[in-house]
């Protein structure tokens, strides 16, 4: 959490900077509010460091630059180096996978394994199913859910078994 709240503060500090790169530098105390900078927590040594650093980059930058409006797609572009955030809703972001079960399907319980034809397996967590009939080799999705939950389909029409990726 510590980490998120030092690149939230960088962050709001780099936006500063390039939004007043025209101007003389101003040092991050005074440009932040102190209790956000007392959040993010950097050290007497590490706030020096950050205003040198930035001084160095707004006299490297040219104003064309500087005044020109920033694009929203490199606003929500992650730092380079920084660590990806994790989805809102886990598994959303993710697609279905399109693949074909390899052997018989008869139905499913908790515990049945689900061998596909890309290498993954699967297996059931909740729900049971008897089909009418036998299917060799029957193609399958698995659909990703709410917070990383998995639904294995055999066919829309029929119910979908919750299941995880065991390999």
């Amino acid at each position: 959490m510590r980490r998120w709240q030092v690149l939230a503060g960088v962050g709001m500090v780099w936006l500063a900077a390039t939004a007043s790169a025209q101007a003389p530098y101003v040092a991050i105390e005074q440009r932040v509010d102190p209790q956000q900078l007392a959040e993010v927590g950097l050290t007497p040594a590490q706030l020096q460091t950050l205003n040198r650093l930035l001084r160095e980059a707004d006299a490297r930058a040219p104003a064309s630059v500087a005044s020109a409006p920033m694009d929203p797609a490199a606003a929500s572009a992650p730092l380079p180096g920084a660590p990806t955030p994790a989805p809102m809703f886990p598994g959303l972001d993710d697609g279905p996978i399109h693949a074909n079960v390899t052997g018989q399907v008869d139905g499913w319980q908790p515990g049945t394994v689900f061998t596909l034809d890309n290498g993954q397996q699967w297996q059931v967590l909740k729900g049971e199913l008897k089909l009418k009939a036998s299917r060799a080799n029957p193609a399958i999705v698995v659909v990703p859910g709410i917070a990383g939950r998995w639904f294995l389909q055999v066919d829309e029409d029929l119910p979908k078994a919750r299941v995880f990726r065991i390999r």
